[in-house]
């Protein structure tokens, strides 16, 4: 099974760059099958990490960056892949 974990950030206004360097430069405990990370208007930023693993596994996320830098709690989604679709 695949386990899709995704997390998602708003900076405070005008730091999305600063949110996103701290996004990336985090390191898990091990490492998954895939890992993205993605940015969009008002300064949010969206990181989906793929993992071979049960729904409910015991995975590494990424944690909460320091309050100075978000202006809410980090939103937090897991879903499991249901088909794989070939172009």
């Amino acid at each position: 099974m695949t386990v899709a974990l995704m997390w998602e950030a708003r900076a405070v206004r005008g730091r999305g760059a600063e949110l996103l360097e701290w996004a990336r430069a985090q390191e898990l405990a091990r490492e998954p099958v895939r890992r993205e990370t993605f940015r969009a208007p008002g300064d949010r930023v969206l990181v989906i990490t793929w993992w071979d693993a049960g729904y409910d596994a015991e995975l590494p996320e990424i944690p909460e960056p320091d309050a100075e830098l978000i202006t809410r709690a980090v939103h937090r989604w897991r879903f499991e892949s249901l088909e794989t679709l070939s172009s």
